[in-house]
C-alpha cells in the first residue's frame, strides 16, 4: 500500500487542526479509498485506515455516513472500531445495515447495544442471518411487536428456554406471532402446548394449515393433551351451586362488577365462572376450559367485553392462581399493559366466537 504512507502527514494535520469541513472531506476520501482496495489490504493496512476514520468520520455528514455504513456492512475485513462506532450511532439510518449483516460486530457489542439503544436498533439486530440465546433473550425482554414478530420469523435465531417462555406470553391477542413461533422447528413441546393453550381456534387451524407435515404431527399431540387435561379439570367441577347462586344475584338485581370481584377475592372459582357465563352470555364449560388454562387472556377480554376496571381484572388473575401462589408483579405488569390496549371492539368479537363453540 503505497497511497496511505503518503496521506498520513497531511491527514495527521487534518485531524489535529483541521476544521469540521476539511476533516469531512478528508474522511470521504479516505473512506473510497478504503473501499476502493478493501479486497486486497492487509490486515495491518485495514488497523492503519481504522484508526484514522475513527477520528474523521464523525464529522461527515449523515449521507456520507449512511453510504459508508452501508457499504461496510457487506465487507468480512471491515475496520472494527469504525464500524463499532457506527453502529453506536442514535441513527438508525447508519447503525441499521451494520447491526443487521455486518460479520465484523461481536456478540459483546451486540448485547450492549441491545441492552442500551431503542426498538429501531433490536429491529435492525432481529434480522441478523444468526442470533445467539443471550441476544434472543434481550430482544424478547425489550423489543416491541415488530421486534418480537421479526425475532420469532429469524430461522437463524437460536431461544433459551425462558425466551421460548417469554415469546409465548408476548404472543397472547397476537395470531400473527403466535404462527411464527408455532412453524419453529426448534419450539419445544411444552412451549407448543402452552402457545396453543394460550390461541383461539381460528389460530390454531390456520397454524395447523401452514405448518410443514412434522410440526402437524407435534400439533395434532398437543391438541391432544389439551384435551385430555381439559377433560380431566371439567370432571372435579360443579358448577350447580354456583349457578344457583348467580341467578338469584341476577334476579335481585345484585350481579354487579362488585359481587363478581367479592367472588374473586375470596377464590370462589366457580362462582367467577358462572358470573362471567351469565354476564356474557358465554357458555359455562367454555369459560371453565378457556379459564382454566394457563394463559389470563380469556379474563382480560372477558372483563373487556363487560367494560370491568383493571383492578376487578387483576383480582381475576390472581384468583385464577389460587390462594397459595403468588402473582408475578411483572406478569401482573404486563397484564395490565395487555388490558389497556385490548380494544372493545377486539374483545367483542372473540366473545362472540367464543359463543359458538
Amino acid at each position: 500500500m503505497t497511497t496511505a504512507p503518503a496521506l498520513i502527514p497531511e491527514l495527521d494535520d487534518i485531524v489535529r487542526r483541521g476544521d469540521p469541513k476539511r476533516r469531512a472531506e478528508a474522511a470521504r476520501k479516505l473512506s473510497e479509498l478504503f473501499l476502493q482496495g478493501a479486497a486486497n489490504f492487509r490486515s495491518d493496512h485495514v488497523d492503519l485506515f481504522d484508526g484514522v476514520l475513527t477520528s474523521l468520520v464523525p464529522h461527515a455528514e449523515i449521507a456520507a455516513r449512511v453510504e459508508l455504513a452501508e457499504r461496510l456492512s457487506v465487507l468480512t475485513n471491515a475496520p472494527r472500531h469504525l464500524v463499532g462506532q457506527l453502529a453506536h450511532e442514535d441513527e438508525i439510518s447508519i447503525a441499521g445495515p451494520l447491526l443487521k449483516r455486518s460479520p465484523v460486530i461481536g456478540e459483546q457489542m451486540l448485547l450492549e447495544i441491545a441492552n442500551a439503544k431503542g426498538q429501531g436498533h433490536l429491529l435492525a439486530m432481529a434480522e441478523r442471518p444468526t442470533l445467539s440465546t443471550g441476544l434472543t433473550d434481550v430482544l424478547v425482554r425489550r423489543g416491541d411487536r415488530d421486534v418480537i414478530r421479526c425475532a420469532a420469523g429469524n430461522d437463524g435465531a437460536a431461544f433459551s428456554d425462558d425466551g421460548f417462555a417469554t415469546l409465548v406470553k408476548r404472543a397472547h391477542m397476537d395470531g400473527v406471532l403466535t404462527l411464527k413461533i408455532g412453524r419453529r422447528d426448534d419450539l419445544p413441546p411444552v412451549h407448543l402446548k402452552s402457545l396453543l393453550e394460550g390461541s383461539i381456534d381460528v389460530v390454531r387451524r390456520r397454524l395447523f394449515t401452514v405448518a410443514k407435515p412434522e410440526r402437524q404431527v407435534a400439533i395434532n399431540k398437543a391438541m391432544n393433551d389439551i384435551t385430555v387435561a381439559t377433560g380431566e379439570v371439567e370432571s372435579r367441577r360443579d358448577f350447580t351451586l354456583a349457578q344457583r347462586t348467580v341467578i338469584a344475584l341476577q334476579r335481585a338485581g345484585q350481579l354487579t362488577e362488585s359481587a363478581l370481584l367479592n367472588f374473586a377475592k375470596a377464590f370462589k372459582y366457580e362462582e367467577v365462572v358462572a358470573a362471567l357465563a351469565m354476564m356474557t352470555g358465554v357458555k359455562i364449560a367454555t369459560l371453565d376450559k378457556l379459564i382454566a388454562g394457563d394463559r389470563y387472556d380469556p379474563i382480560l377480554i372477558a372483563c373487556k367485553v363487560l367494560g370491568l376496571e383493571w383492578a376487578t381484572a387483576r383480582a381475576l388473575i390472581v384468583m385464577r392462581l389460587g390462594p397459595n401462589r403468588v402473582a408475578s408483579p411483572a406478569d401482573i405488569e404486563a397484564a395490565r399493559v395487555n388490558f389497556t390496549r385490548l380494544m372493545p371492539s377486539t374483545a367483542q368479537r372473540v366473545v362472540e366466537f367464543w359463543k359458538t363453540r
